[in-house]
């Protein structure tokens, strides 16, 4: 039997979702597919309950609609309880249930890249504090971060990560950020900063110890300035298409039944279609 999925959002033409799944559906000799279907915020509700009914086994869910797609489905762990948000749609005995892979994705890129790394009592310096901040710190807790700080331009959301998540979390203001990065072991960009299209991350990284590992979320360009100027300086950093191919893992797992593998050659694949130029 033929099984497919597809991602869904508003607008959704520049997922990279279904060469992801595509890839690992050739790769692995499964019969299914794999689509982009753009759902306006107003179809969203009459879509999800719809979804079994076309013969889906479950959808991706990019922006906007994570939160609403949570209040819409069970929710299937209590780590994306926590998160009110969902990115993986799956159904079970004729029911939808949502699960957030984000987070296992941040962590499972870290570790690819940097073999032996452990979170645990390490300090994280986070810069932004939205909904895949919510993700990355629900992961890093679960991995035992000593000390979590959270630079945003609006402070009250990175006081409600504290609220949420506990006091590991070290709310700051955004001015603060310089002198903050002297006490990170790791950095992470998770405001849409640097990011092909969007204003520039100004930060001065003057303060970053050497041996501080800096990674950005942002996978358009494949290397933000953040990364560029972390390298030329020697410190060690990750791109983030590691998290954008590592959180697509379980949903594939949860709808095809076979977990796949992120390989050199899935990076190679999406990283061409980013940049025509790049080269390994």
């Amino acid at each position: 039997m033929t099984r497919k999925a597809c991602v869904i959002g508003w607008p959704i033409s520049h997922s990279r979702s279904p060469l992801i799944h595509g890839y690992w559906l050739r790769h692995y000799g499964i019969a299914g597919s794999y689509e982009r279907i753009p759902v306006p915020p107003e179809e969203l509700s009459d879509f999800l309950a719809r979804l079994v009914q076309r013969g889906f086994a479950g959808c991706n869910v990019t922006l906007p609609h994570k939160e609403a797609a949570f209040r819409a489905v069970r929710i299937a762990d209590g780590a994306t309880g926590r998160l009110g948000v969902v990115n993986t749609v799956f159904a079970r005995d004729g029911e939808l249930w949502g699960t957030s892979t984000d987070g296992e994705g941040f962590v499972a890129s870290l570790a690819a890249s940097l073999p032996g790394w452990r979170a645990k009592d390490q300090t994280v310096v986070i810069l932004g504090a939205g909904g895949a901040t919510r993700a990355i710190v629900g992961a890093l807790v679960d991995q035992g971060s000593g000390r979590i700080i959270i630079a945003n331009r609006t402070r009250a959301r990175a006081e409600e990560l504290r609220r949420d998540f506990g006091s590991s979390i070290e709310p700051r203001d955004w001015t603060e950020t310089s002198d903050v990065l002297g006490f990170a072991d790791l950095l992470i960009n998770t405001t849409s900063l640097g990011m092909t299209g969007q204003p520039a991350l100004e930060i001065d990284l003057g303060n970053l110890p050497k041996s501080a590992v800096v990674t950005d979320i942002v996978y358009t360009p494949l290397e933000t300035d953040l990364l560029r100027r972390a390298r030329t300086l020697g410190n060690a950093t990750i791109p983030g298409l590691g998290m954008l191919l590592h959180q697509a893992v379980r949903g594939f797992e949860l709808w095809f039944g076979i977990r796949p593998e992120v390989t050199a050659d899935l990076y190679d694949l999406i990283a061409r279609d980013i940049d025509p130029g790049y080269r390994r």
